[in-house]
C-alpha cells in the first residue's frame, strides 16, 4: 500500500494593530467547531496572537487577558530617534503571552514575518528567539524602535507581507485560511478619523501595503475578513467589539472551510493506492 502525503492546513493571521484582536474571535470559533490547523503564520498583531496560540495559551483565557489589557502596559515613550516608543514593555507582554517559549517549544509550527528595513527584504522566522521575532514583527516604522536581531535591523512584517500567506506555502501548507482585518476597510470605503501622529503613521503604511496585498489572495483558499472598518488601528478601547467581529466573520465562512477541508481529506484518500 502506498500512502499519499498527509495534507496540512495553515492559518495566516494578518497585521492590523487593534483591529488584529479580531483574530482571537476567529480562533475561538475554530476551537468551538473542532477545526484544527497544522501551522500558523503571523505578521505584526497577527504574530502576537499567533505566537500566544502556538505557545498553547487557551483561547478563552486569551480573551479575558486582552479584555483587561491596559494600553499603558506596552506604551513606553522614547526620546525619538528611530521610534516614538522603546518597545521594551511590549517585549515583556509578548514574553508573558508566550510563556517565554522558543520556537522549538511551541505546540504547533509557527512562522513570524518581519522586514529588514536596511535591505528591503521580507524575513521569516521559524526558529530561535520567539520574543525577539515577534517584537520585530510588530515594530511599526516610526512608532516602535526597530529591532536589531541576527545582524538585521527589523521592522513590521506588514511592510512586506501583511497577510503571511507565502510563509505558510514555504512551510508546506496545502490549504490556507487567511484572516485579514484590513480588507473590508478598503473594499467598503472605510474612513478612519485621523487624530494624532500614530494615526498618521498607521494610515500611511496601510495605504502603501494595500497596493501589494492583492497578489497574495491567489494562494488563500478561504479568506476571513472581520468588518473592522469603523475601528481605528490604534484604538485598543474596543477589544470586545473586535473579538466579536472576528467571531461573526469566522462563522460566515464555516461552511466554506468545512467544504475545503473535506475536499482536502478526499484528495489524501485518493492518493492512497491499494494494490
Amino acid at each position: 500500500m502506498k500512502v499519499g502525503k498527509l495534507k496540512k492546513i495553515g492559518l495566516a493571521l494578518g497585521a492590523g494593530g487593534a483591529k488584529g484582536l479580531a483574530h482571537i474571535g476567529v480562533l475561538q470559533v475554530l476551537k468551538q467547531e473542532n477545526i484544527q490547523v497544522d501551522m500558523v503564520a503571523g505578521s505584526s498583531m497577527g504574530a502576537i496572537v499567533g505566537a500566544a496560540y502556538a505557545a498553547g495559551v487557551d483561547v478563552d483565557l486569551l480573551v479575558k487577558l486582552v479584555c483587561h489589557l491596559n494600553q499603558s502596559l506596552f506604551v513606553d515613550i522614547n526620546v525619538p530617534k528611530m521610534g516614538l516608543l522603546k518597545g521594551k514593555r511590549a517585549e515583556g507582554l509578548i514574553e508573558l503571552l508566550t510563556h517565554g517559549k522558543s520556537f522549538s517549544e511551541l505546540s504547533i509550527p509557527l512562522a513570524v514575518v518581519a522586514t529588514d528595513i536596511e535591505k528591503g527584504e521580507r524575513v521569516v522566522f521559524t526558529e530561535g528567539d520567539l520574543v525577539q521575532a515577534v517584537r520585530a514583527s510588530m515594530s511599526i516604522p516610526g512608532v516602535f524602535n526597530p529591532v536589531r536581531y541576527q545582524g538585521r535591523l527589523l521592522v513590521d512584517g506588514a511592510v512586506t507581507e501583511r497577510l503571511p500567506v507565502y510563509a505558510l506555502k514555504e512551510m508546506g501548507a496545502d490549504f490556507i485560511i487567511g484572516v485579514d482585518v484590513k480588507y473590508m476597510s478598503w473594499e467598503n470605503g472605510g474612513n478612519v478619523e485621523i487624530k494624532n501622529i500614530y494615526d498618521v503613521i498607521m494610515q500611511s503604511i496601510e495605504i502603501l501595503e494595500n497596493k501589494v496585498f492583492a497578489s497574495c489572495l491567489d494562494f488563500v483558499d478561504v479568506l476571513i475578513t472581520p468588518d473592522t472598518k469603523k475601528i481605528a488601528t490604534t484604538d485598543f478601547t474596543k477589544v470586545e467589539e473586535c473579538i466579536q467581529l472576528g467571531r461573526a466573520a469566522a462563522r460566515e465562512k464555516l461552511e466554506e472551510i468545512r467544504t475545503g477541508i473535506h475536499r482536502l481529506t478526499q484528495e489524501y484518500t485518493n492518493d492512497i493506492q491499494v494494490p
